[in-house]
């Protein structure tokens, strides 16, 4: 049995999958399996993803399910105690799964993973920032995923392993949520795990430049939190977090124009843990906003972000 499984979804990832599956294949840590399906891509995903003959990949093709689905079947199928998760359009650096199994060694009792991310826009590279005190450069520390993610989220979706049982005690990804999957899975790992966490950046999230003004989902299909409100009233870290998140719904449902949404949003957000710029922010109107989010990238410079936190 491999001591990693990577599973890998891909829909329509065709000018990523192959850099992203070349970084997994360049491992210097190379016992591992890839299980990749390609979730009914429409461009040349299929073919990009064939043209690897790597007996250590297990390829499946399936009707389109949606990204949470596509991600559970990847999961039920490996092998391995340990998942190592991977978006098709990000990848890996040479020694990800080297230091992960490190972690995994150094500490054994433990089921949640996670080294930095370096984040890829436009060509240039930038450190991800996380709300961890005192947090020195390639130092491991045990953190609370709450409290360690009002930057930042230290757990992604491409610098994350996972024990098996994670999923047994708390469930795998919910395919009725069509974007923020990983948020919801996040949310109930940081109420029962804790997150041994190597601040090196072993990964690379390519940002996708979409404005938020533009973006296809509404504020309906992203993740809503109200099954976690009866734990937030115990958990200043999650109601924190929450509130984060809610802040960026508020954000899409008035670029969206969306009342009810921003009300419903809004009543349960504690000002306090917003910044005075996020206040700032969500005082602003629809015509303002939309005129900020096609100019996020200058906004970001002077400290502003639409974004979910910050």
């Amino acid at each position: 049995m491999p001591k990693f499984s990577v599973v890998i979804s891909v829909f329509n990832k065709e000018k990523y999958i192959a850099e992203t599956l070349k970084s997994v294949l360049a491992q210097t840590f190379t016992d591992f399996e890839v299980v990749i399906l390609n979730d009914g891509s429409t461009d040349n995903s299929e073919a990009e993803i064939l043209k690897f003959k790597d007996p250590r990949i297990r390829y499946f093709s399936k009707e389109n399910q949606g990204a949470g689905a596509a991600r559970n079947f990847v999961i039920k199928e490996t092998k391995s105690d340990y998942i190592a998760l991977l978006d098709a359009d990000d990848f890996w650096l040479p020694f990800y799964l080297e230091e992960q199994y490190k972690l995994t060694t150094d500490f054994s009792n433990e089921s949640v993973f996670a080294t930095a991310i370096d984040i890829e826009k436009k060509s240039k590279l930038y450190s991800s920032e996380y709300s961890v005190l005192n947090l020195q450069q390639n130092e491991v520390r045990i953190v609370d995923f709450f409290s360690s993610s009002f930057l930042n989220s230290i757990l992604t979706s491409s610098s994350t392993v996972l024990h098996k049982n994670v999923f047994s005690k708390i469930g795998y990804y919910d395919p009725s949520i069509k974007s923020g999957q990983d948020t919801d899975l996040w949310i109930r790992i940081g109420l029962e795990y804790a997150v041994v966490f190597l601040n090196k950046p072993c990964a690379v999230y390519r940002y996708a430049l979409a404005s938020l003004s533009n973006s296809r989902l509404k504020v309906s299909q992203k993740a809503s939190f109200e099954k976690y409100e009866t734990y937030e009233k115990d958990n200043p870290a999650l109601k924190k977090f929450l509130d984060l998140n809610r802040y960026s719904l508020c954000i899409l449902a008035k670029l969206e124009g969306n009342k009810e949404a921003f009300d419903k949003n809004f009543q349960k957000i504690d000002q306090e843990n917003l910044s005075k710029k996020q206040q700032f922010l969500l005082r602003q109107n629809k015509t303002i906003l939309k005129y900020l989010s096609k100019t996020k990238d200058n906004l970001e410079k002077l400290g502003l972000r639409l974004g979910t936190f910050k």
